[in-house]
């Protein structure tokens, strides 16, 4: 097996799978494994396009060697310095020694400070073009999506988007590479819950680089994780569109930190009423048992977020504590929120919350509702009204 895929007669797919990390980033799950993707373009000048962690270098050498058949590696162009894709660079370097790299002057001050490489640099600028026979690349400087150097490049002849981490998702490729080789609603939550933790917070730049790529024709979008879009590249970034203007479905998502089912309870209760107020999209979720990058992935998707959480130590239940602190530094906008808890012999919970909602200035539906050990009948009443204020503001 020869492990390259093609893509059109010129351009090659060579990326691998990674089944056996568990943490991307050493924070994010990854039970459906992740890949790192990297082309080839055969020209008179041949191009490799990103490279792969290093842990699978043995393997993406193998590929390389077997498309280029004692050929060589004129340029290597590098959208993203991150070490999930640079991570072979070096030894793309040591086994063809004469191989120019391509990219901007924040790309080098990483490639220096990673690989202490600083020869044989070609520097672009946005817009630049670089001439390698029948296919033209030009260069797309794309800061901050989701790193500074980050840039895309685009072979006009062909209308292929290599787009860097833009455009990724997590999930390995099983066989099917191209967007319809595979089933992509398996793979649309792991995209999402890509982008919502990866790429979220910088949803403004996403914007500028989407209209800098306004108006240009693509065939192809190709990423350096998920799946190859061929068939529908319109796809992927116009759900890129909506997640970066943080437009969300008329759906809650109830997070609730419990130690001993009052605050779970009280959850349940809320999620009822606003099943019975019209809601049908509804996911209850505790911040004890379930990842903050799934929570986050559905709050990326639903309009509503109620924070629900018991007291600990006077202060704020830990696994929610965490999970509000990495909500906050997503930029999330557009949502309504709510709150409700618990406390014993002091409280605690429910004031950190607020002082995380007044903070952020994430907007409520309706007042606090803070309980005593168990909710009361008139405590029900007031989830009632935080349920019916909350279905009324996403409804």
């Amino acid at each position: 097996m020869n492990g390259f895929i093609p893509i059109t007669d010129d351009v090659f797919y060579v990326g691998v799978n990674d089944r056996e990390t568990h943490l991307f980033e050493n924070m994010w799950p990854l039970p459906k494994g992740v890949t790192y993707n990297s082309y080839v373009i055969k020209d008179e000048k041949n191009v490799l396009v990103d490279t792969v962690k290093v842990t699978k270098m043995a393997l993406f050498l193998q590929k390389l060697r077997g498309l280029l058949d004692g050929s060589t590696i004129d340029y290597l162009v590098i959208n993203h310095m991150e070490p999930d894709h640079s991570g072979a660079i070096l030894e793309i370097v040591r086994n063809y020694p004469d191989v120019k790299i391509v990219g901007n002057a924040k790309t080098f001050d990483f490639l220096k400070g990673f690989y202490d490489i600083d020869e044989n640099l070609y520097e672009v600028k946005d817009g630049d073009e670089l001439v390698l026979g029948k296919h033209t690349l030009r260069f797309y400087l794309t800061p901050m999506v989701h790193w500074p150097e980050t840039m895309m490049t685009y072979d006009i002849g062909e209308q292929i988007l290599f787009a860097g981490d833009a455009f990724g998702g997590f999930g390995s490729l099983d066989g099917g590479v191209f967007d319809d080789e595979v089933n992509i609603e398996y793979f649309e939550n792991e995209i999402r819950r890509y982008y919502s933790n990866i790429v979220g917070k910088f949803g403004p730049m996403v914007q500028k680089a989407l209209k800098k790529l306004d108006g240009l024709p693509i065939k192809v979008v190709a990423s350096t994780h998920g799946p190859v879009w061929r068939s529908n590249p319109k796809r992927i970034i116009t759900s890129y569109d909506r997640w970066s203007r943080y437009e969300a479905d008329p759906g809650v998502v109830i997070v609730f930190g419990s130690m001993y089912g009052n605050t779970e309870k009280m959850a349940d209760y809320v999620a009822r009423r606003l099943a019975e107020y019209g809601v049908k999209d509804i996911r209850v979720m505790s911040s004890s048992t379930t990842h903050d990058s799934y929570i986050i992935n559905e709050i990326w998707k639903y309009k509503g977020i109620i924070f629900g959480s018991c007291t600990y130590n006077v202060g704020l239940f830990p696994p929610m504590e965490s999970l509000i602190k990495n909500l906050s530094h997503k930029g999330v906008k557009n949502r309504v929120y709510g709150v409700f808890g618990t406390y014993g012999w002091s409280g605690g919970g429910v004031k950190t919350i607020m002082q995380y909602i007044e903070n952020n200035k994430w907007p409520l539906v309706a007042d606090e509702v803070e309980v005593k050990l168990t909710p009361s009948e008139e405590d029900y009443r007031k989830l009632d009204t935080l349920a019916q204020k909350m279905a009324e503001s996403i409804l």
